[in-house]
C-alpha cells in the first residue's frame, strides 16, 4: 500500500451512507463520508424484470469501488430513491383493492374519479361528520362487514375515507378495525395523508395508497435481499416526492408519498452538489428529462397535491416538469415523415450490440439490402423468467412465444400494428426489451459519447435514414452524421422548451400556447436562431441552470447558451439521484385547525379527538403545543435524529354585522426536520417536545 493510500485509509470515516436510485435506464449507487464527500460511485442498468439484479451489480460495483481501507461495516445508512410508484400510477398497473367511501353521495363520487379504475371495488356506508366534527350520521357497521366478509378474500388492501375525516377520524378509525377483524389486510385512512379538506381527493389518494402497497414492498424486498446478500445491516430508507426520507417501514404504509421520488431526489441531489440556494435543475437522463425550480435552497412543492397521470391527488411532491425524452429515447418519423424523439425507451443499438455481438450482423446485412422490412433497424429479446406473470391476451402470448433468449428482428416478431402493440405491452410489463436507434447512438456517430459499438450506431442511423427516404422519395438518404446531427439538434430544441415552460408556469397568466409571436419566439429561441433581423431580442434565464444526469453534459453548453444562462455541470451529476438520497433529511408536518363552530367556543380539531375552549389565544396555543408533539414524533417514528421543530400559525378573520373582528379560523403548522438515524445512533424521546419553537 502507498504512502496516499495508506493515509486514506487510516482517515476513513466512521460512517458511510450509501444511496441508491432505481431509475428508468440505470440503477446508480454511491457513497458519502461523515462529510458528505463522494467516495465513490457506479452505474448499473436497471433489471426491470428483476429489480434485484439491476441493484446487486451497482452495489457490488460500488463496494469494488470504494477507497482501500474503506469496509462495507462502515455503512451506517441505505437511502433509495426510485420510479417505480410513479411508473405504476402512469401505466395504471394496480393491485386490487376494495375502497369503502363513509358519507358520500354519488356525485362526490363521481368528482372523485376513483370510477375510472383508481378505486376498484367501491362500497358507499352511510356515516361522517360535518365541518364542525359533530357526527352527521351514526357509521353503519353492519354495511362495514357486509363489504369485508365479500371482497376481503379478493383484494389485496382496503382504502377508507370518510366525510369530514380531517375534522374527525373516528369513523375512518372504526372502519379500520372491523376490516383488520375481518380479513386483516392492509388498510390506508384518507385522514391519514392530508390534513386538507377535499374528502374525493383524499379518497382518491387512499386509494392509490392502498394500490400501491405490492410494487414498493417488491422494490423493498429487493434492495433488502441484496443488503443481505451483501452483508449490509445499515438502516433502509427512502426519498419521498417532496424530497425528504423516510424509513423503508414507513414507506410501505404509505407508498403514495414515494411518487415523484426519482425526481425529487435528483433536486435534492443538485443542490448538495452545486452548493446554490436558487436555480433550475435539469435532470436527463436515459428515459425522461426532469425540470423543476428551487428556490431559496427549498424545491417548489405542488402546493394543491401532484398530477400523476391523469391522478389528481393529494401527495406533497416537487413541482416538476417532465418530458419524454432523454438519451435511450427512441427515435423514428411520424406520420408526417418528422423526425420525433421518445417518448418512449429502448435500448441503443451501440449498447445493444455489446451484449448480442449477432446485432451488429444483422444491421449490416438490411442496410445492403435491396428493400428495407418495416422497423427495421429494431430488435426484440425476452427477459429471462422470474415467475409467473401476468396473464396474457392470445396476442400478447403469440407474441412472447415468438421471443427467445437471442434478439430477432421486430419485423419478424411482431407483423402488424397490433402485433408491435401487443410487442409495447409486453416491455411495459418487463417480460420484454426492445433496442433501436436513439440519441445515444447519435452522440457515439458524432463522436461525442464513448463506450460502446459505434459501428452498430452507424448502421442504425443508416437504416433510419433509408426509412425517410423510401417513404418521403427522396433521391438521396441522410448519411449517418447527418441524421445524427438532426437527431442531436432535436434533443436540443426540446431541452430548451422544457426549461422554458418551467420557467414560464412560475409566471401565473403567462400562455405560450401554439401559435402567435410568443409562441414563434419560443419556437426561435429553442432553435438557437435571432427572432428578428431588426429587434435584438434575447432569452435569459435569471437563475443559474444547473444541469444533472449522464447525458447532461453532452447538450446543456449549448442548452444554456440558447436561454442566456449561467450553466452549472457539478461533479459527479451523472448520479446526482443516488447522491440525493444520501443527503437527505428527514421531515415530518402537522396540521390542525382551530375554529369557532358556535360563538365564543374555540374547537382545536384533534386526531385523538375536539377540544373546545373558551379563549381563542388558549385555543391556539393548545394546538401549537399539540402539533409540536404529533410532528416531533411522526419524525422520530420516520428516522429523524435531533428533530428541530419550527410552528407557524395562519389567521383567516372575519367581521360581525357590526363590524367587530372575530376568528373565523386557524391553521397551524408544525414541520419537525432532523437528520436520519444511523446505525448506532439513536434518535431523540418523543418526550421531547417543549424543545424548538
Amino acid at each position: 500500500m502507498n504512502a496516499d493510500r495508506a493515509g486514506a485509509a487510516a482517515a476513513a470515516p466512521p460512517e458511510i451512507r450509501l444511496g441508491l436510485d432505481t431509475g428508468g435506464t440505470f440503477t446508480d449507487a454511491v457513497a458519502l463520508d461523515g462529510e458528505h464527500r463522494v467516495l465513490a460511485g457506479a452505474k448499473a442498468r436497471t433489471t426491470h424484470w428483476d429489480l434485484a439484479l439491476g441493484i446487486s451489480e451497482a452495489i457490488h460495483a460500488l463496494l469494488s469501488a470504494l477507497p482501500a481501507g474503506v469496509r462495507r461495516e462502515q455503512i451506517a445508512l441505505v437511502a433509495a430513491s426510485t420510479t417505480l410508484a410513479t411508473n405504476a400510477v402512469v401505466e395504471s398497473r394496480f393491485s386490487p383493492i376494495c375502497t369503502l367511501l363513509v358519507g358520500f353521495d354519488e356525485r362526490m363520487v363521481e368528482r372523485s374519479g376513483l370510477k375510472r379504475g383508481g378505486g376498484g371495488s367501491i362500497v358507499c356506508v352511510r356515516g361522517g361528520h360535518d365541518a364542525s366534527g359533530e357526527e352527521a350520521e351514526p357509521l353503519d357497521e353492519v354495511a362495514v362487514r357486509a363489504a369485508v366478509a365479500e371482497f376481503g378474500g379478493s383484494v389485496e388492501a382496503f382504502a377508507v375515507a370518510a366525510m369530514f375525516s380531517v375534522r374527525n377520524p373516528a369513523h375512518e378509525l372504526r372502519v379500520r378495525e372491523c376490516i383488520r377483524a375481518g380479513c386483516g389486510k392492509p388498510v390506508t385512512c384518507s385522514h391519514e395523508l392530508s390534513a386538507q379538506l377535499d374528502a374525493p381527493r383524499r379518497a382518491l389518494t387512499a386509494a392509490l395508497n392502498a394500490r400501491l402497497t405490492p410494487q414498493v414492498r417488491h422494490l423493498l424486498d429487493s434492495v433488502q435481499e441484496v443488503l443481505g446478500r451483501e452483508r449490509i445491516t445499515a438502516p433502509l430508507m427512502i426519498v419521498r416526492g417532496d424530497g425528504t426520507l423516510v424509513k423503508a417501514a414507513v414507506a410501505l404504509e404509505y407508498p403514495v408519498e414515494t411518487v415523484l421520488s426519482g425526481p425529487a431526489a435528483s433536486v435534492v441531489g443538485a443542490s448538495f452538489l452545486s452548493g446554490l440556494r436558487d436555480f433550475v435543475v435539469a435532470d436527463m437522463g436515459g428515459t425522461t428529462t426532469d425540470v423543476a425550480v428551487v428556490a431559496d435552497g427549498r424545491p417548489v412543492v405542488r402546493a394543491e397535491g401532484a398530477v400523476i397521470g391523469g391522478w389528481r391527488t393529494m401527495v406533497q411532491a416537487i413541482d416538476v416538469h417532465t418530458c419524454g425524452l432523454g438519451g435511450d429515447s427512441e427515435v423514428s418519423f411520424d406520420r408526417e415523415r418528422r423526425l420525433s424523439v421518445g417518448p418512449r425507451r429502448v435500448v441503443p443499438l451501440s449498447l445493444f450490440a455489446l451484449q448480442f455481438p449477432a446485432v451488429r450482423t444483422e444491421l449490416a446485412r438490411l442496410a445492403a439490402a435491396a428493400s428495407l422490412p418495416a422497423g427495421a433497424g429494431h430488435f426484440a429479446v425476452r427477459n429471462p423468467a422470474t415467475g409467473p406473470g401476468p396473464a396474457l391476451d392470445r396476442l400478447e402470448q403469440r407474441i412472447f412465444d415468438a421471443l427467445g433468449a437471442e434478439p430477432r428482428g421486430v419485423d419478424s416478431v411482431a407483423r402488424t400494428a397490433p402485433g408491435v402493440a401487443a410487442l409495447r405491452r409486453l416491455v411495459d410489463r418487463g417480460l420484454a426489451t426492445v433496442a433501436g436507434y436513439t440519441p445515444s447512438d447519435a452522440l457515439h456517430v458524432l463522436g461525442r459519447q464513448h463506450g460502446w459499438c459505434v459501428e452498430s450506431a452507424r448502421l442504425g442511423a443508416a437504416l433510419l435514414a433509408l426509412e425517410e427516404r423510401n417513404a418521403s422519395a427522396r433521391r438521396a438518404a441522410d448519411t449517418p452524421e447527418g441524421l445524427s446531427e438532426r437527431t442531436h439538434e432535436h434533443v436540443l430544441r426540446q431541452a430548451v422548451r422544457v426549461v422554458l415552460e418551467t420557467a414560464l408556469a412560475r409566471d401565473p397568466g403567462v400562455e405560450p400556447g401554439t401559435s402567435g409571436p410568443f409562441a414563434q419566439l419560443m419556437g426561435e429561441v429553442a432553435a438557437g436562431r435571432s427572432f428578428s433581423r431588426l429587434l435584438d431580442v434575447r432569452v435569459g434565464l435569471a437563475r443559474p441552470l444547473v444541469a444533472i444526469g449522464a447525458p447532461a453534459a453532452a447538450y446543456y453548453g449549448e442548452v444554456a447558451r440558447r436561454l442566456g444562462a449561467v450553466l452549472n455541470v457539478p461533479a459527479h451529476a451523472q448520479v446526482c439521484n443516488a447522491i440525493g438520497a444520501a443527503a437527505g433529511v428527514v421531515s415530518e408536518t402537522c396540521e390542525l385547525t382551530v375554529n369557532q363552530p358556535v360563538l365564543n367556543v374555540f374547537r382545536v380539531h384533534d386526531p385523538a379527538g375536539s377540544r373546545d375552549f373558551n379563549d381563542a389565544q388558549a385555543a391556539i396555543e393548545e394546538a401549537r403545543r399539540l402539533a409540536r408533539v404529533y410532528a416531533l414524533a411522526a419524525a422520530q417514528r420516520s428516522g429523524a435524529r435531533h428533530p428541530h421543530v419550527e410552528v407557524t400559525v395562519s389567521e383567516r378573520r372575519a367581521r360581525t354585522n357590526t363590524g367587530d373582528e372575530y376568528l373565523a379560523e386557524a391553521t397551524v403548522s408544525a414541520r419537525a426536520t432532523g437528520v436520519p438515524v444511523l446505525s448506532g445512533s439513536a434518535g431523540d424521546p418523543v418526550q421531547a417536545a417543549a424543545r424548538g419553537s
